[in-house]
């Protein structure tokens, strides 16, 4: 399931689950646009060098446009005991539906990470942010919640890889398929992307 103007069927888990966790103390900051950061203090060499980063800038893209601020293109699975990546291609919901009757394989106690590949299309996205929870036989089994950053609208998407995680092993753990719910939000609270998919553990990939 996904946000992007698709119809969403009823997920297995809550969307409390999703949730992000509040930092205490944190304040989100008053909301600038692409037009006002390139103002600001344009002699500092480290500001320049972190609005760069951003694309914010000669060139960059202006605050205005239509359609979604940001577009998740793939979700990959990389993993050194595997010669070449899973990825899934988030573009097409067909592709993550068939997910539900012929799950991915992952191989019992590999170590993997997972891998987003996202284009911002238009404006400045702050503290994007990526949770996953993964659930099984009605209990949640992880949760990983990792913060992207902030980045500005170009044409080239963005790569963020999440540290290593280890999968379960043992004959419980290979028993069942596992669904996966993953959110992108960002500071404003606001959701990009919302969809699920599925796996299962295998004594190979």
């Amino acid at each position: 399931m996904l946000t992007s103007g698709h119809e969403q069927e009823a997920s297995s888990v809550p969307d409390a689950d999703l949730n992000p966790t509040e930092t205490t103390g944190y304040k989100v900051g008053q909301q600038k646009t692409v037009e006002e950061l390139a103002q600001l203090d344009a002699e500092d060499e480290s500001l320049v060098r972190w609005k760069a980063s951003l694309g914010v800038g000669a060139g960059a893209k202006p605050t205005a446009g239509s359609g979604p601020a940001v577009t998740v293109l793939s979700l990959s699975l990389s993993s050194p005991s595997r010669p070449t990546p899973i990825e899934l291609d988030l573009t097409t919901p067909a592709a993550l539906s068939a997910l539900k009757s012929d799950p991915i394989v992952i191989k019992e106690g590999a170590e993997y990470s997972v891998e987003l590949r996202f284009r911002v299309n238009h404006g400045l996205v702050s503290g994007l942010k990526y949770i996953q929870v993964v659930r099984r036989l009605g209990k949640n089994w992880d949760k990983l919640e990792a913060m992207c950053g902030s980045y500005g609208a170009k044409d080239e998407p963005y790569v963020k890889k999440f540290p290593a995680e280890e999968a379960p092993t043992g004959m419980i753990a290979r028993s069942g398929t596992y669904t996966v719910r993953s959110r992108v939000t960002d500071d404003d609270k606001t959701v990009h992307a919302d969809f699920e998919w599925y796996f299962k553990l295998g004594k190979e990939w």
